[in-house]
């Protein structure tokens, strides 16, 4: 089943600005703490400098670019899910879709990789990988779709036959090519899939409701 929805309410359920959600994605790890903390020092001892330079150390200047760049570790996760959220806002048309789990498998992928020395002084890759759970989606259309996630243990309540709920996205009034797909919701659980939680879940969740 596939629904267009009016623009009105397709912003209503990716909106511009960071969901909770969203800004705990780009929060990340520890590390990714600690790398934007290092990033904010560099800015605010950079800006302070510039500002000494340029501006002859006014101290209103400093104080507000001081604070914007000090605050980076804190703010950066906003930005960088609001930019994303504009990435998908850039497609005119979207549908509600509405199918079932067709199949359920693991794979394991690549998530990164790290540079070290070995004992003997020699320079070894890592590769970083991780297992994905992969949810093949589709209809009575004959459409299909992928949705991928890293796996998790309350995953393994998935099988196939179960409804599952989503929006797609299209350059296309008619909804008749796929764009783009968001993250995934399987009612029967209260469970979301996928990499990035693109929803605002309450207004899908009415949305759904309603359809």
């Amino acid at each position: 089943m596939l629904i267009p929805l009016t623009r009105a309410k397709f912003e209503q359920i990716i909106p511009l600005i960071a969901t909770g959600p969203q800004y705990a994605y780009y929060w990340g790890k520890p590390k990714d703490v600690l790398r934007r903390l290092l990033i904010s020092v560099v800015a605010l001892i950079s800006v302070l400098l510039l500002v000494q330079l340029i501006a002859g150390g006014s101290n209103e200047l400093k104080l507000i670019l001081g604070t914007i760049a000090g605050l980076y570790w804190l703010w950066a996760p906003v930005f960088w899910a609001s930019r994303r959220n504009a990435n998908c806002r850039k497609f005119a048309y979207s549908g509600f879709w509405r199918g079932r789990v067709l199949d359920v498998f693991l794979t394991e992928e690549l998530i990164g990789k790290e540079k070290t020395v070995n004992k003997r002084g020699e320079l070894v890759i890592i590769e970083n990988r991780e297992r994905w759970i992969n949810l093949v989606l589709g209809d009575k259309t004959g459409f299909t779709a992928l949705v991928q996630a890293p796996l998790r243990r309350i995953h393994k309540v998935i099988a196939p036959g179960q409804i599952a709920e989503l929006l797609i996205l299209s350059r296309k009034s008619d909804l008749n090519r796929v764009d783009k797909i968001t993250d995934a919701y399987i009612p029967a659980h209260n469970l979301w899939i996928g990499q990035y939680p693109y929803l605002r879940r309450d207004i899908f969740d009415q949305v759904s409701n309603r359809l």
